[in-house]
């Protein structure tokens, strides 16, 4: 069978490497736009966390229990456990985020030991963090490399037989694919492409409400700093510290719903991660500021992602929001079945496309 997936970000990528492991014939096209949401994303897994409402958290938990079936067979995934804190000044927001990871592990051993530090173990944990903040520590967490990873995906994908072709394709409104090479010709579609999704549809007919939500993230290099150990930051806000080998530690980020396609780091959105990162954390403020990522998101209406059929023969897996590089895996796995004519094994329909 072949089988045509439209875009390479981690949910694209994810979805090729799952077709191409059943042996599909699968063709994998991408415009190589700027901006992808991959291109930008900080690399948290660690679902269990989150305030996710009760739609989207029993996918993302499933995804963040898979990702250690899934690295172990994806050789150079950049997969790591390296713990994760909840931090935060207030007793009380900390004893609910105890209570939340502790229940939650009842069903999730990936959890680990969840238990209570206080300001002086945290910076044990994460030197740079500010001597006030508590922290409830979960042993679980993990982090990953989105461009390492997406390379891995694709590379193994090529290895399986998986073909590329680069530049625009569109959809004719037969429903037919054009590209610069022709044609593609495939049994099933998959639309992964992101932010991107809505107009590459509209030919169709389809109106999928998928927008692009602007992510701005940055980058510290911490040079002779041993960070390879330092655990996933969550504040009680929507950003985060989040620590990589070699001095580099990554603070983000925006989440701009109105910003469209504008591919430019603002004085506004500097100023609001910078802010951030050194209320949280002010040993990062004599780090060099290495560089500022942006990405467009893909979002929906509801918050949650778009996985299923369109049509027969035409499946999307789009809608991540900031949780792509946590879920995508396990959805590219699950959209893989759709795409193979086969029952993916688990309860898509509240991610449904027609629900809009």
């Amino acid at each position: 069978m072949r089988v045509l997936v439209i875009g390479s970000g981690i949910g694209g990528a994810a979805t090729a490497w799952h077709l191409a492991a059943r042996g599909a014939e699968v063709i994998v096209a991408d415009a190589a736009r700027p901006g992808t949401a991959t291109e930008a994303g900080a690399g948290i897994v660690s679902p269990w966390t989150s305030r996710w409402n009760d739609a989207l958290y029993p996918l993302a938990s499933a995804a963040g229990r898979y990702y250690r079936e899934f690295a172990a067979e994806l050789e150079g995934s950049s997969f790591e456990v390296v713990g994760g804190m909840i931090v935060s000044a207030d007793e009380t927001e900390l004893a609910e985020a105890q209570e939340r990871l502790t229940k939650r592990a009842a069903d999730a051993p990936e959890i680990g030991e969840v238990r209570r530090l206080d300001p002086a173990q945290a910076r044990e944990l994460f030197p740079a963090l500010a001597p006030g903040l508590g922290a409830v520590h979960l042993a679980g967490a993990g982090r990953v490399d989105g461009h390492v990873l997406r390379r891995a995906l694709l590379s193994d994908a090529e290895r399986r037989g998986a073909q590329f072709v680069e530049g625009e394709v569109a959809f004719r409104a037969d429903g037919t694919v054009a590209s610069p090479e022709g044609p593609l010709e495939a049994d099933s579609v998959v639309v992964a492409a992101g932010a991107w999704s809505r107009e590459l549809l509209a030919p169709l007919g389809i109106d999928l409400p998928v927008t692009p939500h602007r992510g701005q993230i940055s980058h510290f290099d911490l040079s002779d700093t041993d960070t390879s150990a330092w655990p996933v930051v969550l504040p009680h806000s929507s950003h985060y510290l989040l620590a990589f080998a070699g001095g580099r530690v990554v603070a983000g980020a925006t989440r701009e719903a109105d910003a469209g396609f504008d591919y430019r780091v603002t004085a506004a959105g500097q100023r609001e991660v910078l802010d951030n990162a050194l209320t949280v954390a002010p040993g990062l403020a004599d780090a060099t500021l290495a560089e500022t990522r942006v990405g467009f998101r893909p979002g929906t209406p509801d918050g949650l992602p778009v996985l299923g059929l369109l049509r027969p023969g035409l499946a999307v897996s789009t809608g991540f929001g900031a949780g792509g590089l946590t879920n995508a895996p396990f959805a590219g796995k699950l959209v893989a079945a759709l795409a193979l004519g086969e029952d993916p094994g688990f309860d898509l329909s509240p991610f449904a496309p027609d629900r809009f």
